[in-house]
């Protein structure tokens, strides 16, 4: 059946059957809005995805079997980089969110949200290409759709060597304390990095500083 002109595709990935068929009737109750493929894991996304009209953007669990999320953002990244993936996971974890932002996710919010949030996310997907909720501030997450004009940026912001270091060494899945034993340092005085970036770079968490790294060039999204 054809979509009405200007309706928004969305694909469903989760593997939780109760929570993705509320999660239906809810986004099609939505104005200009429309679930039109439905999947498991990623592996039947994909093989649904090759029958179908390809979606405008895909809410994308984290945990399923056979093909989780993280290799599911990976995939479409690689083969359909047009379309959005707004993470919906029961997960805040630093580590999580980290991981599916190196991938180039547009966004990641979390599975008890409230209603007018997924709403706000769905429409901020479509008008700005990215959702990052309160995980950052939005100056600095309107920054990261910007065009990189700044060539060297650690520069303009005075970062030194070992500042670009750490930055690169935070994007990673490394705890602080491991870290502190890669770069040589005690872990106070990686503390004491962190504190001084996250006041240089006015950013709020460990987050903010994957998305400023981005943002600067100084690490890239796979």
């Amino acid at each position: 059946m054809q979509q009405p002109i200007g309706q928004i595709q969305v694909a469903l990935v989760d593997d939780h059957k109760l929570f993705r068929r509320g999660l239906v009737e809810l986004i099609n109750g939505f104005t200009d809005y429309k679930v039109v493929l439905e999947a498991t894991n990623g592996k039947e996304f994909i093989q649904k995805l090759s029958l179908e009209p390809l979606p405008d953007l895909v809410l994308l669990d984290v945990n399923m079997p056979e093909m989780d999320g993280y290799e599911t953002a990976t995939w479409l990244r690689k083969h359909h980089p047009s379309i959005k993936i707004l993470v919906l996971s029961m997960y805040d974890s630093e580590t999580a969110i980290i991981k599916m932002l190196r991938i180039g996710v547009s966004g990641y919010i979390l599975k008890d949200a409230e209603t007018h949030e997924l709403k706000h996310a769905l429409d901020d997907l479509i008008q700005k290409g990215f959702y990052y909720s309160d995980l950052v501030s939005g100056t600095l997450a309107k920054s990261i759709a910007k065009p990189m004009v700044e060539t060297h940026v650690q520069h303009i912001h005075g970062l030194n060597d070992r500042e670009i270091e750490f930055l690169k060494m935070v994007c990673t899945e490394l705890t602080y304390k491991e870290i502190a034993d890669q770069m040589c340092l005690s872990v106070r005085t990686i503390d004491g990095y962190r504190e001084h970036l996250f006041e240089k770079l006015n950013v709020r968490s460990r987050v903010g500083l994957v998305l400023f790294a981005i943002r600067s060039k100084i690490i890239s999204v796979s």
